[in-house]
């Protein structure tokens, strides 16, 4: 699946598509705007990538203390991308990975 593809299912569906990673799902719901749903999600991911997704979700909410915690434990360094250009890295990052 392409991003262009993904960002299509988040205007015109009401749940992600159900072959989607949890990782995905979760950043689904963030682009959908729905945090809770997406932090439920990424909060039960016990690794390094649900980590990421989860600092990129404290960022989304402004906790930037939370988020520095995350991205530590992910091994990423603290994003200073905007959280749109962040979360397009992590979709098409995951999704790459998904195709693989």
């Amino acid at each position: 699946m392409s991003y262009e593809a993904f960002m299509e299912t988040v205007v015109t569906e009401d749940e992600p598509n159900p072959g989607l990673s949890e990782i995905l799902k979760a950043l689904w719901w963030c682009a959908k705007g729905d945090w809770d749903a997406a932090h439920n999600i990424a909060q039960d991911i016990d690794d390094a990538d649900g980590s990421w997704v989860h600092a990129h979700l404290h960022r989304v909410e402004g906790d930037l203390g939370n988020a520095g915690y995350w991205y530590n434990r992910a091994n990423q360094p603290m994003c200073r991308d905007s959280l749109d250009a962040e979360r397009a890295a992590l979709i098409s990052h995951f999704l790459e990975r998904m195709s693989d």
